[in-house]
């Protein structure tokens, strides 16, 4: 067997083993090699190393049907960490979590610029605000994720267009690997979400599921076999571009009648005339009668979208979060009435339409599993 053969198979080996105690903590050696299929030699000498180099520790042990009871084994969550970055396009939002996920720290800023140099400022300027909060130490951070709006280039870290806040060619991973000295993962934000869905919803990791972030744009996120799919060039997941009526408003990107110009925060405003889409949901909560049938509207818009993204990719589910799913009470009925009327099938009309439990963290969170994917998942 040729030396590189060996080392990846190593490698995946290390992989599966880490993910699995991750997921099934705790653990024993004994029940890897059960459910992984690998030999307890393999299992015992992969263990050695992950204890050794600090991302597993040993616990209490295990219940035992005769002998020895067998030591049980979980990732440890007092050495290393992971910086998540929600960057824009109205605030941006920095959290610290161990590898498990257990969010230990936030720090958020409104977001108001005009330049690339002053978005890299203001990214930079929270992250470090972070680390000082925790007196972290930058060899105690595995990694930056960043979750950002827009087209987004996820081998070179490159913000294309990030047409809410004006800007192009944004270098956020070189920039911030310059200053910090620590690796970095960008992606787009609905991608980043629907990882980070798929890593701490609870889910199996290989169904098929998407995430829809609608704020003040709208973006999805799409997971194929428990991984990411970005498509040929990095557009997969475009939905709030998806031309809804072709006469219809003009949306950031140029083209007229997208759907995020119909069912974002900022088209929910505009259509009750009032500051913010939160104000409108605030008002039918109150029992504002125009406020609730404008959201009504809006979840029938956004559930024609939603078929359309049924008829297309057929997921296991869809999980709907950003700022406007505030509004759910009010906007899921029409939505889901939406999806039954126009399905093509019985099955289709049954897709599962969730709300994220993890509210607006659930895209840092989805950063955070842009650096954990490489650490736990198998190659």
């Amino acid at each position: 067997m040729q030396r590189g053969t060996f080392q990846l198979m190593k490698t995946v080996n290390r992989s599966l083993i880490l993910n699995k105690i991750r997921i099934a903590a705790p653990i024993s050696r004994a029940g890897i090699a059960k459910e992984t299929g690998l030999t307890p030699p393999t299992v015992s000498i992969i263990v050695k190393e992950l204890i050794e180099q600090g991302l597993v520790e040993e616990s209490k042990l295990g219940s035992s049907s005769g002998g020895r009871k067998p030591t049980m084994l979980h990732i440890r969550t007092d050495e290393l960490f992971v910086i998540g970055v929600d960057a824009g396009p109205g605030t941006i939002d920095c959290i610290l979590t161990n590898l498990t996920g257990e969010m230990l720290g936030v720090v958020s800023y409104p977001l108001s610029v005009h330049t690339n140099s002053e978005f890299l400022h203001q990214v930079i300027q929270a992250i470090q605000q972070l680390l000082d909060r925790h007196s972290m130490q930058t060899e105690q951070i595995i990694g930056i994720g960043v979750a950002m709006h827009g087209v987004v280039d996820a081998k070179t870290g490159v913000s294309l267009v990030a047409p809410l806040l004006g800007l192009h060619n944004i270098p956020i991973k070189q920039e911030l690997e310059n200053r910090f000295s620590i690796p970095v993962k960008v992606d787009n934000d609905a991608r980043a979400m629907a990882l980070g869905e798929s890593w701490f919803g609870g889910y199996d990791m290989q169904d098929s599921m998407v995430a829809v972030n609608i704020g003040r744009g709208i973006g999805a996120g799409i997971i194929i076999g428990g991984k990411l799919f970005h498509g040929a060039a990095g557009l997969a997941g475009e939905l709030g571009h998806m031309s809804i009526d072709p006469n219809g408003e003009k949306c950031a990107c140029g083209n007229r009648g997208c759907l995020q110009t119909l069912a974002s925060g900022p088209s929910i405003a505009r259509r009750a005339r009032t500051a913010s889409g939160e104000a409108v949901y605030h008002a039918a909560k109150a029992g504002d009668e125009e406020a609730k049938i404008i959201l009504e509207k809006t979840g029938q818009i956004l559930g024609i979208g939603l078929v359309n993204l049924i008829h297309l990719l057929n997921p296991d589910r869809i999980i709907l979060g950003g700022g406007v799913m505030e509004s759910a009470a009010f906007l899921l009925p029409p939505l889901k009435e939406e999806i039954a009327s126009r399905a093509l099938t019985v099955e289709a009309a049954q897709t599962e339409i969730m709300v994220s439990r993890h509210g607006n963290r659930a895209t840092a969170l989805g950063a955070v599993a842009l650096q954990l994917v490489d650490l736990f998942a198998p190659v």
